[in-house]
């Protein structure tokens, strides 16, 4: 394959065909189901799927079936199936992206707003543009300047789903829908992470899992006037937070239950100590506190392993609190907390929850009564160890394509889907990246999509797709 050649197709490409399309599909509100309960019937998702549908289907690649799935109580899903080159391995290249996206929420800079596209310093902003709207185009356009410039590559499925931003709900059942249609899948290309700076490729190795779950406290079946049930009935605010202690010590932010905790494996400490010595900051500078606050930790190798492999608590949520303007003299009947705990990447997350409900729900403190409402588990991922070829691959696009080494880091966040494959293709390689990073502002107001970064990405998956199917 040429290298340089598929580089300069790449650039091209975005120029002249992917940017475009991509600021109209920033323009579309397509909110995934948990934030657009009517999502059938505004259409916004299926109009998304649509517009990628169009553009791919414009692109030329000969023997390509692209298709809109629709099973009974899904959300749409969008399948490139694309033909492997003479000779290539019969095997299945998958390539993931989502094309649901965060609420628009406000604080928007001036002259920026989440359905307006503006490209301002090499940057495309708008909601969905950076998670993860562009990578669908970077598969397909990486699939183009291979196939154009001597290279070969594998069968490739490239899916893009619609609930990504709602947990991944419907992806199970479409994975057994496709399993046999699948194959065998001995590399999966996911495109909706990132890295800790522009300047080199970075490859996600790990994502925590996720556990969800509401808690209500009950002591009456209605308010009292707080001067005569206060020192006769216990607040419930006050057993809540005794239960929470059981849970995780408020004192240093240790999750107490077994359950939620692992030993962190030496070559991921040895990764994460990497990373940060690569790229100062890589961590700490993620966040923003205010002036004189401290972080957890004055080690930023420590701050990695907290974010990346340890598991942690926050309470995102909360009702039967009144706003301090409306607040009276009342002991109010129940508190409901959403917990929210972010699990190392290799702990059972059914297995947690359970570990919650049960460890909140003995011994009561003054026999108060503890319900659950919604729940959700996720698995979290670990990766592979690389083989040899896909690191021989990225070292090359780390050299001609961003001028220097690849690294790895863990992420703090989820991707339910990664679970998923790893249990249902244990012996596949798995290139986790994509173009998510610093001030790229994912899920807040100004989110972005570094261009140039982009571009280069795009590149790196071309180089991945040819050393696979050469290995």
């Amino acid at each position: 394959m040429d290298r340089a050649a598929v580089n300069k197709t790449v650039e091209r490409v975005w120029d002249d065909a992917v940017l475009p399309s991509l600021c109209e599909l920033v323009e579309i509100p397509a909110m995934s189901p948990a934030f657009d309960a009517d999502w059938a019937a505004s259409g916004h998702l299926d109009a998304a799927i649509a517009h990628l549908r169009q553009w791919i289907s414009t692109r030329g690649i000969t023997g390509a079936d692209v298709e809109v799935m629709r099973l009974p109580g899904c959300t749409p899903l969008l399948l490139v199936d694309i033909p492997a080159s003479a000779g290539a391995p019969d095997e299945t290249v998958l390539l993931y992206g989502h094309l649901d996206k965060q609420p628009p929420v406000g604080g928007w800079s001036e002259g920026l707003d989440p359905w307006t596209p503006v490209i301002r310093d090499g940057r495309l902003y708008g909601r969905g543009a950076v998670d993860d709207g562009y990578a669908g185009y970077a598969a397909i356009t990486a699939l183009e300047a291979v196939r154009s410039h001597g290279g070969a590559h594998a069968r490739c499925v490239v899916l893009l789903e619609t609930g990504e931003e709602s947990g991944s709900p419907d992806l199970p059942t479409y994975l057994d829908h496709l399993a046999d249609r699948l194959g065998t899948v001995s590399l999966v290309v996911c495109l909706d992470s990132g890295g800790g700076d522009y300047e080199r490729l970075w490859l996600t190795n790990s994502l925590r899992g996720m556990v969800q779950l509401d808690v209500t406290v009950q002591v009456l079946d209605s308010g009292q006037h707080s001067g005569t049930a206060s020192g006769l009935v216990p607040s419930s605010f006050r057993v809540a937070r005794q239960l929470l202690d059981r849970l995780e010590d408020s004192a240093t932010g240790e999750v107490l239950l077994p359950e939620m905790n692992v030993a962190i494996p030496a070559d991921r400490a040895r990764q994460a100590r990497a990373g940060v010595e690569a790229a100062p900051g890589l961590v700490a500078d993620q966040v923003s506190p205010l002036d004189g606050m401290r972080l957890v930790s004055d080690e930023e190798t420590e701050l990695a392993l907290n974010n990346w492999w340890r598991p942690t608590l926050s309470v995102i949520g909360a009702e039967g609190l009144p706003a301090p303007g409306d607040a009276g003299n009342v002991l109010r009947p129940s508190t409901t907390l959403s917990l929210s705990f972010r699990i190392p990447p290799t702990a059972d997350p059914e297995a947690a929850l359970d570990a919650v409900r049960s460890t909140l729900s003995i011994d009561v403190p003054y026999g108060a009564r503890v319900t659950f409402g919604r729940s959700e588990a996720n698995l979290g991922w670990n990766a592979p160890e690389v083989a040899p070829w896909l690191s021989t691959a990225l070292d090359a696009a780390g050299e001609e394509v961003f001028g220097g080494g690849w690294r790895t880091m863990g992420l703090g966040g989820s991707i339910p889907f990664m679970g998923l494959l790893h249990n249902a293709y244990p012996n596949a390689q798995f290139v986790v990246t994509g173009a998510l990073g610093p001030s790229s502002n994912a899920h807040v107001p100004d989110e972005s999509l570094d261009l140039a970064y982009a571009t280069k990405v795009t590149s790196a998956i071309a180089y991945v797709l040819d050393a696979h199917a050469r290995r």
